[in-house]
């Protein structure tokens, strides 16, 4: 199934939906993935892996983190090579002054906002939806 393309459908059909619990970047020293952590997200950089996994996996693995998150799914599909969908969401966020961090999966983008503003997060973003 093809994404979608037309960024006022994007927009649209957004449905933001926070995922549960409480999220964290991390690099761990060894370079690879603990066994007893199961990452959402896994980013190579020339400085290290970067690792976003729950902050109790975290914990539990004594790996260092300095930011948590709450985990937003946008659930319109939306294509690899729309354009405008991210700026237009770091815009709405941004005139509501919350920081987000985007990560594109191959079927949805996924917002992760600092953990105590996620539920505001989302109202934004469904205010968005609605007026577009």
């Amino acid at each position: 199934m093809t994404g979608e393309r037309d960024l006022r459908t994007l927009l649209r059909g957004m449905r933001p939906e926070l995922n549960p619990g409480r999220y964290v970047f991390t690099t761990p020293e060894s370079g690879q993935v603990p066994s007893c952590v199961t990452p959402v997200v896994t980013v190579s950089e020339p400085e290290g892996l970067t690792l976003v996994l729950p902050e109790h996996q975290a914990v539990a693995s004594r790996l260092p983190y300095d930011f948590v998150a709450g985990w937003i799914t946008l659930r319109v599909h939306s294509a690899l090579d729309a354009v405008g969908l991210t700026a237009a969401v770091s815009l709405a966020l941004t005139d509501a002054g919350v920081s987000c961090n985007v990560v594109a999966g191959h079927h949805h983008d996924h917002l992760f906002v600092p953990y105590e503003r996620a539920g505001e997060a989302v109202g934004v973003l469904e205010a968005l939806a609605r007026g577009s």
